[in-house]
């Protein structure tokens, strides 16, 4: 199969578009044909060594946990699904190697749901790490109708699902954005406040009476802005600052989840969510995606696609 991979440790200099054996599959895993594999800044990071102390790595590594593409192939013991079936997916594994920048990877099924069919595979596939974080998130806090919710980063890959999924349980969203994502968050359903220096007196002016809860799916000082403007601590989540919890609040580290994501396809299905793409190159130009999203700029999701053959 075509794959990228890297032979050490590295950067997006080292990435080589290769041919490497087919995964094998086992017991409770099936074997998918990528049709789309999701880029997300974890998978550089975790190329470059930073997860290296919480997680084993083997070279060659084929990046990339997010993956929407057709089960090619079944493991024993599977009756969840058969050849043919159309799926995506968080395939974080314990042992880290064979990842979604390929033709085929290999996921065990509780990875794994039904791809939402009102999701093009680019969509699909940009979904599962960032929609599940958020999912979390916010489950995590518990977001229900009649709350006012910050949701820092709201035109990220993170924020802009959890936007979404806030506003689907009736919530009433502030979302911090750059001016120029202004129009993007309100099309997600949120009011947008511009992030930096004197955001709680601008988020104070839209919620006079404060916020019931915050996503942190930012970094910097949203921590300390929301704890600020929370009536309380337990009701703030942060996927940045582990910091988060040691005062009162969570630090939101996301797991693959079977449940979860089929929820997140039934809000796709029933138009409570989507994806915005930002760009969508081809699985050889990886080292590009990995460019772009080092930038940090990028609305929405970064995706590859693997040509059919």
């Amino acid at each position: 199969m075509k794959a990228i991979a890297l032979d050490g440790y590295g950067g997006r200099d080292d990435l080589r578009y290769t041919d490497l054996p087919d995964p094998k599959v086992a017991p409770g895993e099936v074997l998918i044909r990528v049709r789309a594999a999701g880029v997300n800044p974890v998978d550089w990071k975790h190329a470059e060594g930073h997860l290296d102390p919480i997680m084993n790595t083997h070279f060659p590594l084929v990046p990339g946990w997010d993956v929407a593409g057709v089960v090619e192939r079944v493991g024993f013991d599977v009756e969840e699904y058969a050849p043919g079936d159309e799926v995506f997916g968080y395939i974080r594994k314990d042992s880290v190697q064979h990842g979604a920048y390929a033709e085929l990877v290999s996921a065990h099924v509780r990875m794994l749901a039904r791809k939402p069919a009102a999701l093009t595979w680019e969509q699909a596939a940009a979904v599962p790490l960032a929609g599940l974080t958020a999912y979390q998130a916010v489950k995590r806090i518990g977001v229900h109708a009649g709350d006012t919710v910050l949701v820092h980063a709201a035109a990220g890959g993170v924020g802009s699902f959890g936007v979404q999924i806030a506003v689907s349980l009736g919530a009433r969203v502030i979302g911090t954005a750059s001016p120029g994502n202004h129009a993007f968050v309100r099309e997600l359903g949120a009011e947008p406040v511009t992030y930096g220096p004197g955001l709680a007196d601008r988020v104070t002016r839209l919620a006079p009476d404060g916020i019931d809860a915050a996503l942190d799916f930012a970094g910097a000082d949203a921590v300390d802005t929301s704890l600020h403007l929370l009536r309380r601590p337990e009701r703030l989540a942060s996927i940045v600052d582990s910091g988060a919890a040691d005062r009162g609040g969570h630090y939101v580290w996301v797991r693959p989840d079977t449940a979860d994501l089929t929820a997140l396809a039934e809000l796709a299905d029933q138009g409570q969510l989507t994806a915005h793409i930002e760009r969508a190159l081809p699985l050889a130009e990886a080292a590009e995606a990995w460019r772009l999203s080092a930038a940090g700029h990028t609305r929405g999701k970064l995706v590859l696609t693997v040509e059919q053959g």
